[in-house]
């Protein structure tokens, strides 16, 4: 009867013990899974935070590219404007190779010309590009953003384009102040247009990620 009942007392302590062993290891699944629901929480506030940071200086450098490029296109279209009312009094003096250009620019030195041109080109392409961009910006989804970063980019290298050519009519010299304007600026906008071009693409590669995780899930 003794042996009975301590060995009933042995078998008791042992399920406290296997239930007291159980207790603690739901205990600390239950605060394993709260950790990692905290863990996917904050990352998830970090890449809204990442995302809307990249919102907001591709807005930012979007509404300075369309002011800058507004600038660019009327300084050049100014130029193209005054070269062809100039053109008929001052190239019929110029010999043969100068008189078959339909534009000649009396100022400014041999490379006015071409950089003129080309500025007025990526003034009216910067222009539109940035306001698409900016439509397509306030949408910050996949197609809208890879049109975004598309764009940009085409008018970046329109951009660098020019600015290769104000170099060069920098380094020839002799020209007047409404064509050194049209040169820094668009240097200038060389540059936003790059940071410009970077932000977009940063934002459509953040989309990117946080879409992933969901794609897998629904596969799943």
């Amino acid at each position: 009867m003794i042996n009975s009942f301590s060995w009933l007392k042995k078998r008791e302590e042992v399920l406290a013990y296997i239930f007291s062993y159980l207790c603690l290891i739901c205990i600390i699944i239950n605060k394993r899974h709260l950790a990692q629901n905290q863990l996917s929480s904050l990352l998830v506030k970090f890449s809204a935070m990442a995302s809307g940071g990249s919102k907001s200086a591709a807005t930012m450098l979007l509404f300075l590219n369309l002011g800058l490029y507004i600038i660019v296109t009327i300084v050049a279209g100014w130029a193209v404007n005054h070269a062809i009312e100039r053109t008929h009094e001052t190239a019929s003096v110029l010999s043969i190779p100068a008189r078959i250009f339909p534009i000649f620019f009396p100022m400014g030195n041999m490379a006015t010309g071409f950089f003129v041109i080309f500025a007025l080109i990526a003034g009216v392409v910067g222009v539109s590009t940035s306001v698409t961009g900016l439509t397509n910006v306030f949408q910050w989804d996949a197609p809208n953003l890879n049109a975004a970063a598309a764009s940009s980019l085409l008018t970046w290298a329109l951009t660098l384009l020019a600015m290769g050519l104000a170099c060069k009519e920098i380094n020839i010299g002799w020209t007047d102040a409404n064509l050194r304007t049209l040169e820094v600026m668009t240097i200038i906008v060389s540059g936003t247009q790059l940071f410009c071009t970077g932000a977009i693409h940063a934002g459509a590669e953040d989309d990117a990620l946080n879409r992933m995780p969901s794609a897998s899930a629904g596969t799943v």
